[in-house]
């Protein structure tokens, strides 16, 4: 069984920086995507950033330039480097995985930043 789960959320100040972590237990085979989502209570969840098992990566427009996804296969764990926040990227934030027509989801991690 699959499981996702993240840390490494807090309270950051404008202009700060935190690195999210995701560990992925259970076996992934083949082709998948790792992603970041976010969710502001009352709001849609969106898509932050995603990158696939081979390396390419894609980005929302409101933080392409600050946040970086990463991946070490060989440690399961998926990454999210944040630079350069703003109050507006407060939200939940949550690791998915999508692998051989599944959907997984971690539980989320608060990133709060403050002005």
């Amino acid at each position: 069984q699959v499981q996702l789960v993240e840390s490494g959320g807090g309270l950051v100040q404008a202009g700060g920086s935190l690195r999210l972590s995701c560990a992925v237990s259970g076996s992934i085979f083949g082709s998948n995507l790792m992603a970041w989502y976010r969710q502001v209570s009352g709001k849609q969840r969106e898509l932050v950033a995603v990158q696939s098992n081979v390396g390419s990566t894609n980005y929302a427009d409101p933080v392409k330039g600050r946040f970086t996804i990463s991946r070490d296969n060989a440690k399961n764990t998926v990454y999210l480097q944040m630079n350069s926040l703003k109050p507006e990227d407060t939200a939940v934030y949550y690791c998915n995985l999508a692998s051989r027509g599944l959907t997984y989801w971690g539980k989320g991690t608060l990133v709060t930043v403050s002005s």
